[in-house]
């Protein structure tokens, strides 16, 4: 057998091993282990006080606005969201993040330094470009820009026009996401994401044209009735408009969770090995159109700031998944959104009328929340180093906290191949790329001593 084949042999031999539900690391712990009591808004506030006080004038702070109108329900969504065509929805939950905003503003003392935004959704462009220009302005009149500051927004193309992108423009946008998917016009029907490539080429070179820096596309494989013809010819596609990111997810059924998703059977959804057969056609196309692995789902182009953030090891990831500004305080403002503010987490309630209520009164309503201890930033620390650095050294604090068996298991990683391993150090291999959720996961205390069953917690690893 000749090295190649065996090569072929070996790493399908691994993603059947490694397919299985794994946490995506955004956090950790993970979301199902912060338990069911809220947290005392005093308490955070304190914490939230201390992480700005540590590092907001070396490092600045990130926001992360959760938007989550959108007009129509895409059915392979698991997003919260509200579907609606009615857009007096707008002025008031914009007054309420603004509110939310300055329940913060309080808590700091003095102005942040800005150094990231990103507006997700549901569909931020949803919103008029006055609205959102309202909303940026709002945030941005009470704080200062960091001279390397990134903002960031999620378009959909079909209601992303020139409007939007020359407003977020104006107010220091360079960067937008375009939620693609696919190309196909069966899978469109099937998810209800209607949207030609022409839209989407539209959307793109306007983007380009105003000035835009960056361009991500999110691609998702895995969708009910995608075949691989359709993966083929969305590649295609998108070879033409190269987008500086792409997102290459695997579709997540999770159908307990999400209502849309129950609109379409088992039957319908590729099975293990027909997946497997999409995701490596996918890396194959990514690989020929020169787009770099960055981590968990994530490639793009060598001159785009996510590849020069990777080289120079300063990568990191969190509820926004990865970005190059590692900021230490992270204010989620919005229904559902998470705050990371390094040694705790608090999440808003999902419910619009709950957190508007609690916004008018100008209180937080934090429905969710963990306050990490010493070995919780120890491991936090460890799987950010593997997923962000793809290295991790074994230093003595890490070593308090890591279970005899760990070593067997990273023992077994290292005859794979995914991983490289001696008493010092791991370095992530670039066949361990595909399995970095794989690899994080030994040193998941939470995860190893629950009895929590995790089949319907997380997604699969690919």
């Amino acid at each position: 057998m000749n090295k190649a084949k065996e090569f072929f042999m070996n790493k399908e031999l691994l993603i059947e091993k490694y397919n299985v539900p794994v946490p995506r690391y955004t956090s950790y712990p993970t979301v199902p282990f912060w338990g069911d009591e809220r947290p005392d808004t005093k308490d955070w506030l304190k914490v939230v006080k201390r992480t700005f006080d540590e590092s907001n004038s070396t490092k600045g702070i990130s926001i992360y606005v959760h938007l989550p109108y959108c007009e129509r329900l895409c059915t392979y969504c698991a997003c919260t969201k509200v579907i609606t065509r009615d857009h007096g929805v707008e002025d008031e939950y914009i007054d309420a993040l603004l509110q939310e905003w300055k329940i913060y503003l309080n808590a700091f003392g003095e102005k942040p330094i800005l150094r990231e935004l990103h507006l997700g959704g549901g569909t931020p462009t949803f919103f008029s470009p006055k609205n959102l220009k309202k909303l940026i302005n709002g945030i941005k009149e009470n704080a200062i820009l960091h001279e390397h500051y990134e903002f960031s927004f999620e378009g959909h193309p079909n209601n992303t026009t020139r409007e939007h992108l020359q407003a977020l423009y104006d107010v220091g946008f360079r960067r937008v996401s375009y939620g693609v998917q696919d190309f196909d016009p069966e899978v469109q029907r099937v998810i209800n994401r209607k949207q030609s490539f022409e839209i989407v080429k539209e959307v793109t070179e306007a983007a380009r044209e105003i000035g835009y820096q960056s361009v991500n596309f999110d691609l998702i494989y895995g969708l009910p009735k995608q075949q691989i013809s359709s993966v083929r010819d969305t590649f295609e596609k998108v070879s033409e408009l190269k987008p500086d990111r792409i997102a290459y997810y695997s579709y997540a059924h999770v159908p307990w969770k999400t209502k849309g998703q129950r609109m379409f059977t088992d039957a319908d959804i590729p099975d293990s090995a027909g997946k497997r057969a999409l995701y490596d056609l996918g890396k194959e196309k990514l690989a020929e159109l020169n787009y770099s692995d960055i981590g968990m789902d994530h490639f793009s182009l060598p001159h785009d700031e996510l590849f020069v953030a990777r080289e120079e090891k300063r990568l990191h990831r969190n509820f926004m998944g990865y970005n190059t500004s590692h900021t230490e305080l992270l204010i989620g403002l919005g229904a559902s959104s998470i705050s990371d503010a390094k040694y705790a987490y608090a999440q808003n309630p999902k419910e619009i009328h709950l957190y508007q209520a609690a916004c008018e009164k100008g209180e937080l309503d934090l429905v969710k929340g963990y306050f990490l201890t010493d070995e919780d930033l120890t491991v936090k620390r460890a799987i950010l180093d593997i997923t962000c650095r793809r290295e991790l050294f074994f230093t003595d604090e890490l070593q308090k906290y890591l279970p005899k068996s760990i070593t067997e298991e990273l023992t077994v990683m290292k005859e794979e191949g995914i991983i490289e391993l001696d008493e010092e150090k791991l370095i992530v291999t670039d066949l361990g790329m595909i399995f970095l959720r794989n690899i994080a996961k030994p040193f998941d205390n939470k995860l190893r001593y629950s009895q929590k069953g995790g089949d319907k917690m997380f997604s699969k690893a690919i």
